[in-house]
């Protein structure tokens, strides 16, 4: 007999600020509740979360660490018997995929966060979760891995050796209501620059700078995020001698107001997984310069319309000066580009589908 309602639970280590809560809970508060009973399990504590979720069930287990949670994550999905377990972030997903086999009926899907073969050059953890041969047993035993854009497939297909019909595409959709801005740049006005990102070597800020250094022509660029590498960052500048020209904010809830007071989105990152702070720009209409790097750019840049993408130095600093010489952006154009690939409803639908069609699946 075909169930009524198919029994979903999304797992994650906290509610605190970051790009995959922020996407699996907004995910799982938007689901047909018609076709889905959905449950949000949360290793950490209650107290560290800072998103608001309305009609959703939340369970907290209050633990310090992912691992420390094991077997009350065991313990919850032996009660619930969920038709569909999803997690996200590498180290949980290991810990779930080795939970898997001793749940037959239940459907497990890794949502992958990162390009890892790349991400893994600039991280320095000796921890047993990067390991290269311990994920790819652990990613060969869930039924799905979950990818956010195209170069995060085919990293899983050939760096990790999954089968590709194990891995399903689903772009991360736009989870705010950002205004579009009013105005675009006028010829005269000093142009204003925002890069926002965790502080560390993958996020490129460094080559960001230096490009910024050999600019003849006024500006001011506003740094927002915190992380391992603040220290090496604000050395550059310093260096650069560009110090009066940069504002730096560790942490914002008016992300929204910085970009909209911005014109152009600074991206430098190596490597991303799906670079969420990239919609987020567009949405307010302030368009994105980014250097070559997997992780999805193509999939949200389309060039000349809401950015550019720069494959050297040279290239980044022809695309800054050329955009601060004639200004050619319509913040309703960089908008609807965004808005049509990844709007909400978009997005929920294919979630909506991968759930459905793996519970039908043998």
């Amino acid at each position: 007999m075909k169930k009524e309602k198919l029994n979903i639970i999304f797992i994650i280590p906290s509610l605190a600020a970051g790009g995959a809560e922020r996407i699996l809970s907004f995910v799982a508060q938007n689901l047909n509740q018609d076709k889905f009973n959905t449950t949000l399990l949360v290793t950490g504590f209650e107290k560290n979360t800072v998103y608001k979720l309305d009609n959703l069930n939340i369970v907290y287990l209050n633990k310090p660490r992912v691992l420390k949670a094991y077997f009350s994550i065991f313990k919850f999905l032996k009660k619930e018997k969920p038709d569909v377990v999803i997690s996200s972030i590498v180290h949980l997903n290991m810990i779930i995929a080795s939970m898997s086999p001793f749940f037959k009926h239940t459907k497990f899907v890794a949502r992958e966060a990162n390009v890892l073969s790349v991400l893994n050059k600039y991280n320095t953890s000796s921890s047993i979760f990067y390991s290269e041969k311990l994920i790819t047993f652990s990613y060969n035993l869930v039924d799905c891995i979950l990818c956010q854009s195209k170069d995060m497939k085919a990293d899983v297909i050939n760096y990790f050796n999954i089968p590709e019909e194990k891995t399903a595409l689903i772009n991360n959709p736009i989870t705010n209501n950002f205004e579009l801005k009013p105005n675009t740049k006028t010829k005269n006005e000093t142009i204003r620059f925002i890069s926002i990102g965790r502080l560390s070597k993958e996020k490129g800020h460094l080559r960001i700078i230096e490009a910024l250094a050999e600019l003849d022509f006024d500006f001011h660029y506003t740094l927002i995020g915190k992380g391992v590498e603040k220290e090496n960052v604000f050395k550059a500048i310093d260096k650069a001698g560009i110090q009066d020209q940069v504002t730096y904010i560790e942490y914002t809830k008016d992300v929204d107001k910085h970009l909209i007071n911005s014109h152009l989105f600074l991206q430098g990152s190596y490597v991303e997984g799906f670079p969420n702070v990239l919609i987020e720009s567009c949405v307010v209409g302030t368009p994105v310069l980014a250097f070559n790097a997997p992780g999805g750019l193509d999939e949200i840049i389309e060039v000349g319309k809401n950015g550019y993408i720069a494959n050297t130095k040279e290239a980044y600093l022809d695309y800054l000066n050329a955009i601060n010489s004639n200004y050619p952006f319509i913040p309703e154009t960089v908008r609807n580009i965004v808005v049509e690939r990844f709007n909400k409803k978009k997005i929920i639908s294919k979630y909506e589908s991968l759930f459905l069609n793996l519970s039908n699946s043998n």
